[in-house]
């Protein structure tokens, strides 16, 4: 799942002749489903998104505050097209997830942000809709974020338990004992090396 979260002054959808919906000080966010999205992406996305800190803190500091926690809006507007790939010029959107799946996902995460925020202050477009989305950007402020979907591939994902595996023994071994199987394999290469030191006390005691 993909989404462009800007922070906004004001921010409006329009269907036609017809403003369907408008917020104020917010977060506009233009959400993109994959077909491989799973509950975990949406959840993912409604924690960042309402977690954020893209806003000043009532003594001006920036970066301090997010949407929930200076109960601002939020204007969500549902945006295939950001699941692209482009073949030469021309976009391809086979990545998105289609709409009779893409639509009950997206009104399930909007009642999941309701429920976490205010429901008065979610809002959304026309799923489905071609839409005008008039956005006046604060700052400019613009985040763009990507949920971490992990491999679902059995043999890939048993090749990163590996990996993790190998990671958390190197971990475990503290510096000291490094060092010693270091200079055990020193040694084992070269029975008359001696350590540094050691040579440079023998180099002081020649004349």
């Amino acid at each position: 799942m993909k989404a462009i979260i800007q922070r906004v002054t004001k921010a409006s959808v329009t269907v036609g002749e017809e403003q369907i919906s408008s917020i104020g000080h917010g977060l506009c966010v233009l959400l993109g489903i994959s077909v491989e999205d799973t509950q975990r992406d949406a959840e993912y996305m409604v924690r960042k998104i309402l977690n954020l800190r893209l806003f000043e803190d009532e003594h001006g500091r920036a970066w301090s505050k997010s949407v929930m926690e200076r109960d601002f809006e939020v204007l969500c507007v549902s945006q295939f097209t950001l699941q692209c790939i482009l073949k030469g010029n021309k976009p391809d959107f086979h990545s998105a997830m289609p709409a009779e799946l893409a639509q009950p996902f997206y009104d399930s995460m909007l009642e999941n942000m309701r429920s976490t925020h205010k429901p008065e202050l979610i809002k959304d477009g026309k799923f489905g809709a071609r839409m005008q989305v008039h956005i006046q950007n604060d700052g400019p402020v613009t985040i763009e974020l990507t949920s971490p979907t992990g491999p679902t591939d059995p043999k890939q994902l048993s090749k990163q338990e590996k990996q993790q595996q190998r990671k958390e023994k190197t971990r475990s071994k503290g510096p000291s004992e490094s060092g010693r199987e270091k200079g055990a394999q020193r040694s084992r290469q070269d029975p008359n090396a001696s350590s540094g030191a050691e040579g440079d006390v023998s180099s002081e005691r020649e004349p």
